[in-house]
């Protein structure tokens, strides 16, 4: 049975987050309003929702975690009708994102797994070794599919 899991680090996301929060944080301090209060919230969860992406590959199902837990999607093997190693566009950015023909999982970088559905959808989750991630997930077809 193929197993895979690996956690992948949204270093410029957490770089980025912090930077946005500690000026926030500055500008409140100067003066207080709402507005910025709510921002600076909103900041705080995200960075603790989209720190981090787990991918984990078992004999029957691809499952991501976003964080550890909280947000995560299961794509069922016996579902998945292919697998390849996709890289994405700069401007499809990082988190949760519609783009066009799918969805997109993703922390950082731009080398992804593409995930294509029998059903025609397709999803791709962002990697930083999706050489490994898609032999895993391959692999695992193939035992399915015997």
């Amino acid at each position: 049975m193929a197993r895979y899991e690996h956690t992948q680090t949204g270093t410029l996301i957490i770089v980025a987050l912090c930077l946005a929060v500690g000026l926030i944080t500055v500008l409140l301090i100067a003066q207080f309003n709402w507005i910025g209060a709510a921002v600076l919230v909103v900041m705080g969860i995200c960075l603790c929702l989209f720190h981090s992406l787990t991918v984990t590959v078992n004999g029957d199902a691809v499952t991501i975690r976003f964080a550890g837990g909280p947000i995560r999607k299961t794509f069922p093997l016996r579902d998945v009708a292919s697998c390849e190693v996709v890289r994405n566009h700069w401007y499809n950015g990082w988190g949760i994102r519609w783009i066009p023909g799918g969805w997109l999982f993703n922390v950082s970088g731009l080398r992804a797994v593409e995930l294509r559905m029998k059903t025609g959808r397709r999803y791709r989750i962002g990697t930083d070794e999706p050489e490994k991630l898609a032999n895993a997930i391959n692999t695992a077809l193939a035992q399915t599919s015997k």
